[in-house]
């Protein structure tokens, strides 16, 4: 059996439907944070549901919980699901309401939608790296809300998927934005650099917890925007996620990064995110 919390109360999985003029479902018109979970206890929660009310500001959802709400929620849905490594899906759409594109009524209750997943944590691609290839970007510009709009994003996995690549870096006019869901990181004598949040990428909680590690122990970090040539001609290459954690990329478009193996700074930084992990969350499961 699996519960989920939805629309205030909490339900077998099989009991959780949605209505088909929901606006998440005809029109993309939702947001959505995904948490991690480690030893059974969510990591760096505040910040995640921080941006997903950030979200639904810029969207003008109106949502009716505060962070602690919400966090409370999902600890409470964590427990009930006996889950220790993992995460916690959250959604929040517009609501129900006849089809039309204009925003309905502001009375209008938004459907909230919560579940568990077990996920493991990628040990071995965190050990051997990953492989990439680059995609032109073709999402909207506004990449920094974390809404449900997401098939420019599957577009780009999919291609990667289909050239047995992990992931897809993705472009603008020869400016490096992100991948497909994951902040991309270029290390060049030993300084680190990743894009600039503004509209052309999602501030990722993994991301900004990187930009404190690398603040508080010297490792000089960079926020402005490369080029495709950058990033081919750094020394070392790594992804960002709430998932993949710290995931060093070790080849690009069949070309290795640098050496081809995995160099000390990205070793570095996912010693101190594991580091982070274990203050946050006690002892890893």
């Amino acid at each position: 059996m699996s519960i989920v919390w939805m629309n205030g109360a909490f339900i077998d999985r099989s009991e959780a439907k949605v209505d088909i003029e929901d606006r998440g479902y005809q029109f993309g018109d939702g947001i959505y944070e995904v948490i991690r979970v480690y030893n059974g206890q969510l990591f760096t929660a505040n910040e995640h549901l921080e941006r997903l009310l950030g979200s639904g500001d810029k969207l003008s959802i109106q949502i009716g919980y505060s962070v602690e709400e919400f966090k409370g929620l999902l600890e409470q849905l964590i427990e009930k699901n006996n889950l220790e490594t993992g995460i916690v899906y959250m959604q929040v759409t517009r609501g129900v309401n006849s089809r039309n594109h204009a925003f309905p009524a502001e009375d209008t209750p938004p459907t909230y939608i919560a579940y568990t997943k077990e996920v493991a944590r990628p040990t071995e691609q965190l050990d051997n790296g990953v492989t990439a290839i680059t995609v032109e970007d073709i999402r909207w510009s506004r990449c920094d809300i974390k809404s449900l709009n997401l098939l420019g994003n599957v577009i780009a996995k999919q291609k990667a998927t289909e050239a047995d690549c992990y992931e897809s870096i993705q472009y603008r006019d020869l400016t490096v934005t992100e991948g497909s869901s994951s902040n991309i990181w270029i290390i060049k004598d030993n300084a680190v650099k990743t894009h600039e949040a503004n509209q052309f990428i999602l501030n990722g909680i993994t991301r900004q917890k990187i930009i404190e590690l690398c603040q508080g122990n010297d490792i000089e970090v960079v926020e402005a925007a490369f080029t495709i040539e950058d990033l081919i001609d750094a020394d070392e290459v790594f992804l960002s996620s709430t998932t993949a954690e710290v995931m060093p990329i070790i080849s690009i478009n069949n070309v290795p990064v640098g050496s081809g193996e995995i160099g000390p700074v990205a070793r570095k930084l996912q010693q101190l995110f594991q580091d982070a992990i274990e203050r946050e969350c006690n002892q890893l499961a």
